[in-house]
Order: C-alpha cells, then sequence, then structure tokens
C-alpha cells in the first residue's frame, strides 16, 4: 500500500499505508459502535470494562469513552501522529485482559481456556503493531 502525504508541525511527510488502514479500522469501529449505540436498543443496553459487563444506565453514561477513543484513534492514525502506535497496542493487550475476565466471569462467555486463546491472538496483534512501529524508526 503506497503511504500517503500528510502534515504535522508544518511538516510534510509520508503516513505508511498501515496507518490508513489502522485510521480505517477504528473510524469503522467507531461509527458501528456510535450507530448501535444509539439506535439499537440491545447494544445500548451493555458494555464492556475490564472484561466486566456494564448494563442500563451505566452501560449508556460510559459508551461515549469507547465512541471518543475510536474517533481519537481513527484521527491519529489517519494524520500519522506515531504517539497512537504505543497507546492503540496498550489498548490491546487491555482487551486481550478484558477478554480473559469477560470470558470467565461474564454467563455469555466460554471460559477461560477460550479467553487465552483470544487474548493470546489480540496481544500478538499489540505487540505486531509496535514491531512495525519499531520498523518504521524513530518516534517523529
Amino acid at each position: 500500500m503506497e503511504p500517503s502525504a500528510v502534515r504535522e508541525g508544518g511538516v510534510e511527510r509520508l503516513r505508511p499505508g498501515w496507518m490508513t488502514v489502522l485510521a480505517v479500522l477504528f473510524f469503522t469501529a467507531f461509527v458501528v459502535a456510535f450507530v448501535s449505540d444509539l439506535l439499537i436498543p440491545a447494544a445500548r443496553g451493555t458494555e464492556v470494562w475490564f472484561g466486566i459487563e456494564l448494563h442500563g444506565p451505566l452501560a449508556i453514561a460510559t459508551a461515549p469513552l469507547h465512541w471518543a477513543w475510536f474517533a481519537l484513534a481513527a484521527w491519529a492514525f489517519w494524520t500519522g501522529r506515531t504517539w497512537i502506535v504505543p497507546w492503540a497496542a496498550g489498548y490491546l493487550f487491555y482487551v486481550a485482559l478484558s477478554h480473559v475476565i469477560w470470558s470467565q466471569a461474564s454467563p455469555n462467555g466460554r471460559g477461560w481456556p477460550i479467553g487465552l486463546v483470544q487474548a493470546a491472538v489480540i496481544s500478538g496483534l499489540g505487540y505486531f503493531l509496535l514491531c512495525i512501529h519499531e520498523l518504521e524508526g524513530p518516534s517523529r
């Protein structure tokens, strides 16, 4: 994928293709979460934080935190902000831990062994993201 030009601090540089892909993925997550939380009653009623399901008013109150994170990450990747990479990797590690907890704690979970498999895959993505970032060179 060809890099795209971005401006940061008055300097034009190239945004790597992988950042464009992540920008699109985070923007899609933002749109899907925003629309489903507003328009689908079943989605509106549940949020998961640290592997624990929140329901009702607490879920509704915390949903904008997910929207804000997805929107911020989409913007940062689209504009080529390299500081977002370790934050996104950290988010993936957080999601991995949350899957282990949710798989055991939720009645909808399938038990901790499946949670560990999910966590390994998601953590692997976080590690891969950090490796790609490191290959790009020093932080800009």
